[in-house]
């Protein structure tokens, strides 16, 4: 039950008159900021010859250009509003041209990531006392990990940082600890369940009743579960939560317990929708995301085009918020496949593969075909048992035939198959420098 304070202190429950207001005032702010500080923005300004105090609507947003990842990496420097001895952690971030984008985090962009964290954490039901086993790294230049720990922290829940992988480890940990709740990305769930029936844990009577999601999804566009999402709460009876987020938008946004799509703060961040024509879209219509920080001193970012798709849903959420919400992501606008004359994202092809049983580990690679269209490619390795069936009694035809079923079935086309051992995928999908899982190879000229 939501307290009275919240209802009162709380933007998000605002009316979405005094949201707007709200954001307008901050946004200012942020333009006033950006050219005093911003060597990048005062050119754009220049450039663009437009007064930023004219900038007094969200609408008027649309005046000014689009930044976008090759900006930030060309001229990654001339973002920074700050002196450099300001800066307290040095983060990583991919980038468009090969080479990641470094951003910079002051403490006061430190406590605003805890503040966006603590946030999103209580919007999925967390608050002291719950104990989040946390299940991604807080190394390697990654902003995620290290933000729902300050989060967490600040929220005054228990963190366990166990990091990611190692399904034994994180089994031994929930024995010893009893968390409540994971945080995780959600795929790896299967591998963990996979790993408790091959090793007789009673993982449905465990200490884990809540998972939160990160960098997948578990949701279609009307918000039911995905494929992955009921795979999973057919196995384990816990309750689901996605969210959405990225290191240029410095926020997470979680869903709340009814699920209907990740809850934006206005007070950190401004969403726009936009379409191919680069104007708004109606609302409840996919098309790209752009952000407009607010609140970030160090490396502020003004309509930037993070390359994600999804929908904007302005109608009053089940649990009283009156703040906007983004739909389960698409995909992301530069990896949409256009394969026989179907339009899919790389995610509608995740879903088929994490649902399915056989399948260990695997990769999608993307090419242009002699005719210049798309042609897809689904690396797989098989699962161990199913390598074993599938010697006793199976062949290699058969068990891509049913996959390839599986595709027609969910996304109406196949894609090409091929299987290899286990270890010679792995080398594709975990090289050496990367912190993530490569999945997605795009080949394509853009």
């Amino acid at each position: 039950m939501l307290s009275n304070q919240l209802l009162m202190t709380d933007i998000e429950f605002q009316s979405c008159a005094e949201i707007n207001a709200f954001q307008e005032s901050m946004l200012m702010k942020a333009l006033s900021y950006l050219k005093s500080h911003s060597p990048y923005y005062q050119r754009v300004f220049a450039c663009a010859d437009v007064a930023v105090e004219d900038i007094r609507h969200i609408e008027d947003l649309a005046k000014l250009p689009f930044t976008e990842k090759k900006d930030l990496q060309l001229y990654n420097d001339d973002f920074l509003c700050c002196a450099k001895e300001k800066i307290i952690d040095y983060i990583t971030t991919s980038g468009t041209l090969g080479d990641p984008v470094t951003f910079g985090c002051t403490e006061k962009d430190l406590q605003r990531l805890a503040y966006n964290e603590r946030k999103s954490f209580s919007c999925a039901g967390l608050a002291p006392g719950n104990i989040v086993q946390l299940m991604t790294t807080l190394d390697k230049r990654f902003m995620a990990g290290m933000a729902y720990f300050l989060g967490l922290r600040e929220l005054g829940a228990s963190v366990i940082r166990v990091g990611n992988g190692i399904p034994e480890l994180q089994w031994d940990t929930i024995r010893r600890l009893r968390p409540d709740t994971l945080m995780c990305v959600p795929s790896f769930i299967l591998k963990l369940l996979q790993y408790a029936e091959d090793h007789g844990i009673d993982y449905r009577n465990s200490s884990v009743r809540r998972i939160i999601g990160i960098g997948e999804g578990l949701r279609e566009q009307d918000f039911t579960l995905n494929l992955l999402g009921q795979r999973i709460k057919e196995k384990w009876d816990v309750d689901l939560f996605a969210t959405y987020s990225s290191t240029e938008m410095g926020a997470t946004f979680s869903e709340c317990e009814y699920g209907l799509g990740g809850h934006v703060h206005p007070e950190l961040i401004i969403v726009e929708i936009i379409g191919e024509d680069n104007k708004p879209v109606p609302d409840g219509k996919v098309g790209e995301i752009v952000v407009t920080t607010l609140g970030v001193e160090a490396m502020p970012l003004l309509r930037f085009r993070t390359g994600d798709m999804a929908a904007k849903h302005v109608e009053r959420c089940r649990c009283g918020r009156n703040s906007y919400r983004l739909s389960p992501l698409v995909g992301r606008k530069n990896n949409m496949i256009k394969l026989k004359g179907t339009t899919l994202y790389p995610p509608a092809i995740n879903d088929v593969l994490d649902n399915c049983g056989f399948v260990e580990n695997y990769c999608i690679t993307v090419s242009t075909n002699d005719a210049g269209t798309d042609d897809v490619l689904v690396k797989i390795s098989l699962r161990q048992k199913a390598v074993a069936a599938a010697s006793a009694c199976i062949q290699n035809d058969d068990i891509v035939k049913e996959l390839k079923d599986s595709f027609r079935s969910r996304i109406r086309v196949a894609p090409n198959i091929e299987i290899l051992p286990d270890d010679e995928l792995r080398r594709i999908i975990f090289p050496p420098k990367s912190r993530k899982p490569v999945k997605f190879i795009d080949t394509r000229n853009h």
